[in-house]
């Protein structure tokens, strides 16, 4: 789907519903503009963040021992690979 949209006197263009709704953009919400190098312009719904809670468990794998920040440190300081 292909829209036109006009560009004002002031050098503003308003994004037409169907744009804001194909987004999912309600009102008062963020938008991306990312500027393409290929002269392109893409416009996307700006994240609303990430829940740091979400990322809980993401690095678990079955049969991997949990390690505790002590460990951890003590690798890092000891330049172990493990």
């Amino acid at each position: 789907m292909a829209l036109e949209l006009t560009v004002t006197s002031k050098g503003q263009v308003t994004r037409r519903r169907g744009v804001l709704d194909h987004l999912g953009v309600k009102a008062g919400k963020r938008v991306r503009v990312s500027l393409r190098p290929d002269g392109r312009v893409e416009l996307m719904a700006a994240s609303e963040g990430v829940d740091i809670r979400s990322l809980r468990g993401t690095l678990r794998r079955p049969g991997q021992r949990v390690i505790s920040l002590q460990e951890m440190q003590d690798a890092i300081e000891a330049g172990d690979d493990k």
